[in-house]
Order: C-alpha cells, then sequence, then structure tokens
C-alpha cells in the first residue's frame, strides 16, 4: 500500500488522508491496554509523521498516564466515538494510526506482534512474524522495528 490512503470514523463524521502511505510498517499490539481499549484481542498500528495526516472532521482527545509514565492522547471522532489515531509523550513528532480505521484495511499485514506475554491464548501469530514479549524501549527501536 503506497500512495496517499485514506479512511475515517465508523460515522463518517471523521475523515483522513495520509500522505505517503505506508512510510513506516504496521504492526501488532496484544497489551491489555489495546485489548481493554478496542474490546478484542489485539489492535493493529502503524506510525506515521504527523505532518503526513490530514483530517477533517471534529475530534476530541482523551489522555492518560501509562505505567511507564508517557502521557498518552487518543484522537477520535467527537460523534461516535471511533479512535483514529494516539500520540506518545515519548515519541515527539509522531502518532500511530489505528490501522482498522484505513478504507483498505484487509491489505494491512503486521511486520511484527507485541506484547505477546499478554496475548489471547487463542490468538495464533504467523509463522515467521517477528515476536517480543514487550515493546522497544527507545525510539531507535521502534525504528529498527518499524521503520
Amino acid at each position: 500500500m503506497m500512495g496517499e490512503l485514506s479512511g475515517g470514523c465508523v460515522c463518517g463524521a471523521v475523515r483522513y488522508t495520509l500522505k505517503e502511505g505506508f512510510r513506516f510498517k504496521p504492526y501488532a499490539c496484544h497489551c491489555k491496554d489495546c485489548q481493554s481499549r478496542t474490546g478484542s484481542a489485539f489492535s493493529e498500528h502503524m506510525f506515521f509523521a504527523k505532518q503526513d495526516l490530514l483530517i477533517e472532521g471534529e475530534l476530541d482527545e482523551g489522555t492518560y498516564l501509562q505505567p511507564s509514565g508517557a502521557k498518552s492522547s487518543i484522537w477520535g471522532c467527537k460523534r461516535c466515538k471511533g479512535r483514529i489515531f494516539a500520540e506518545n509523550s515519548t515519541r515527539p513528532g509522531f502518532g500511530s494510526l489505528r490501522c482498522g480505521t484505513l478504507d483498505r484495511s484487509r491489505e494491512v499485514i503486521p511486520v511484527a506482534h507485541l506484547w505477546v506475554r499478554s496475548k489471547q491464548p487463542w490468538v495464533q501469530i504467523p509463522d515467521g512474524a517477528r515476536q517480543l514479549d514487550e515493546q522497544p524501549e527507545s525510539p531507535e527501536e521502534w525504528m529498527k522495528l518499524v521503520g
């Protein structure tokens, strides 16, 4: 998936365009936070440079502190509350897109699975997919994984 990508929320009030397509590779996160926030076994994410995301529609923001002390901000549709992306204070200038909001989400194949120590036991990770017990600790480690 190269070139511009588009997506939006459930109700259609928020639409976005992501320039540069998949500049970064997608990953699946199996942490307890993603499980709770999505109501599912894991969530698919993809980093993006904030200047590459063009948004139409009204967003709201929810913030919380992670166990590490980092501040997370989650942005979504003000009307339907569908979450579009998140920001983390340890990665300024970048966001993490919820891949399920992409119009072409069926084409998303995660290159890695994070927090596999807390994955649901019935989830089968494909052979050859990179697996981490937790997540990369530094921005440099993140870029090695998804850059």
